[in-house]
């Protein structure tokens, strides 16, 4: 029980951590990825990363690239808290002896069990949010339709529960996030196990510096937006999918539908904001945890 709390505490700290340098980027990806496609001689709304922040900041000022923080802020704890108590627990379930140092491909399966505990609890938060991250980005065809102009994170989780099927409604989007969170974190955690080893030339990495971390955590996180993130667009736009009038019936369907409208480019969609946050904020996340539990003893 002592390791899980200290698990539990040191997971908190590096989310809160990771969101804080992380959710601007964020943002400006989950507007880029929900924009509709464009009509045969129209612009997109935005042209590209930076113009997505330039309209973001004119119109809804620089709170606006905040807009949606509340509902992972309110799970961080408990998501990565949950990453990090899992990922430790199959740790010790295979370990030879306890204190034993784990092999990059048992990371790798310590990172695919731990991404499937936390796809349950990110897949509701990751739905309010890319609601509210994405309403200034489907403004015009929101309009059109009626769609319900939310007011903040509750305002969200009260109407999905009300009107789109209960809680069913608030796990829209569930088979993307497995397919984002299992093989993403499988490649994260094997990433950041492999390249801490690489810098402490062998199995003991007890000794690394915070440089090292720093830069085994921002490399992993780059490995894991890499490894998956057309599921992470097809995630987003069923996500904030219309319930009423869906375009799409399912994660083949979407992913038929971009590929057919855009090409394979839109299923990366975004992907620029996405690597440039993964890097710091999941530096930010891995160094912080590992300080943390390295305080805790």
């Amino acid at each position: 029980m002592a390791e899980i709390a200290k698990d539990l505490t040191a997971g908190t700290i590096g989310g809160a951590a990771q969101l804080i340098v992380g959710h601007p980027f964020d943002t400006i990806k989950v507007k880029l990825q929900s924009q509709p496609a464009p009509l045969p001689g129209q612009l997109p709304k935005y042209s590209g990363a930076m113009d997505a922040v330039k309209q973001t900041i004119a119109g809804e000022g620089p709170r606006g690239l905040y807009k949606g923080m509340g509902a992972p802020l309110a799970t961080v704890a408990a998501f990565n808290a949950l990453l990090f108590t899992v990922r430790g627990q199959m740790e010790a379930l295979l370990r030879s002896e306890p204190g034993a140092p784990l092999t990059v491909n048992q990371q790798v399966v310590c990172g695919a069990g731990a991404g499937v505990a936390v796809s349950f609890l990110a897949c509701p938060t990751e739905l309010i949010k890319c609601r509210l991250q994405a309403q200034s980005a489907l403004a015009e065809s929101a309009a059109s339709s009626g769609a319900v102009k939310y007011g903040g994170p509750m305002h969200v989780a009260k109407h999905v529960l009300k009107s789109e099927g209960g809680l069913r409604g608030l796990y829209k989007g569930l088979v993307p996030t497995l397919a984002r969170e299992v093989p993403g974190n499988a490649a994260m955690f094997g990433v950041y196990e492999a390249f801490k080893q690489y810098f402490a030339g062998g199995k003991d990495t007890s000794g690394l510096g915070r440089g090292s971390l720093i830069v085994a955590g921002g490399l992993a996180g780059a490995s894991f937006w890499l490894s998956v993130y057309p599921t992470d667009v097809v995630k987003s736009v069923i996500q904030v999918d219309d319930y009423k009038n869906p375009k799409f019936s399912g994660s083949i369907d979407a992913c038929r539908k971009i590929l057919a409208s855009e090409g394979i480019k839109g299923l990366y969609k975004g992907f620029g904001p996405a690597m440039a946050r993964s890097v710091p904020a999941n530096a930010a996340c891995f160094l912080a945890y590992e300080v943390t539990r390295s305080s805790l003893g």
